[in-house]
């Protein structure tokens, strides 16, 4: 895992981002995944290589889990992404945190995540959303419009912003790519939200999952928040 970097180690200042981050209560939260764009950016004002670039490509799952030669956040499946809106994937816990560090904010917590992802916060919601209710799946009572395995347009991964919007006019909450959270268990971090490669299930509030934080994979993103 790479040094950590401080708080405006950056070569200039972060660039502003395309997507607003959402105001809940006494924090902030993108309103997106951190994209390969955001991270580009990143990567070239600090002159960061990740771990996956280093050691020779991040891992998939198939017989266990696999490295793979040349995948890394700019090349997620060994080749060119179609956009560079796609979430940035095998980035470590560690390299998450700095990005987010770098913006100005930082990773958010599992009881954040909890309230941004199933309790509407807006007065004013969109989409059919009601104040104060808090929903089971980040979209709603049921799980139509993410990218879980299942019947849905995308494949693999779906860009920023491309599925429904779900609570607190947040996408992809649920599903896409497991979030990298800040909270810690020795050497394991913790995630959530699922991934496209796995069903509704794992985008619940009692669905987190622990890994390695050094772990970096092609089903792994996150997004920043921000003391408010």
């Amino acid at each position: 895992m790479a040094a950590g970097l401080a708080v405006g180690a950056a070569i200039g200042a972060a660039p502003a981002r395309a997507a607003e981050p959402v105001t809940i209560q006494g924090f902030a939260i993108d309103a997106t995944e951190v994209t390969i764009a955001d991270f580009r950016a990143f990567a070239a004002a600090t002159g960061l290589r990740t771990a996956a670039e280093r050691d020779g490509g991040g891992f998939e799952y198939a017989a266990g889990w696999e490295r793979r030669p040349g995948w890394s956040v700019y090349r997620p499946y060994g080749h060119a992404p179609e956009t560079d809106a796609e979430p940035a994937v095998h980035v470590s816990w560690g390299e998450a945190r700095d990005y987010c560090r770098w913006r100005g904010g930082r990773l958010p917590d599992r009881e954040e995540w909890r309230l941004a992802a199933f309790t509407e916060t807006r007065q004013s919601p969109t989409d059919g959303f009601e104040t104060g209710r808090t929903y089971r799946y980040p979209v709603g009572d049921e799980p139509e419009g993410m990218n879980a395995r299942g019947a849905d347009p995308w494949p693999r991964h779906a860009p920023a912003a491309a599925t429904r919007r779900g609570v607190n006019g947040l996408f992809d909450m649920g599903a896409n790519v497991w979030e990298w959270l800040a909270d810690r268990r020795g050497a394991d971090a913790l995630t959530a939200g699922g991934s496209w490669w796995y069903g509704p299930a794992q985008t619940t509030a009692d669905a987190p999952q622990w890994k390695p934080a050094g772990f970096y994979a092609v089903y792994v993103g996150f997004r920043c928040a921000y003391d408010r």
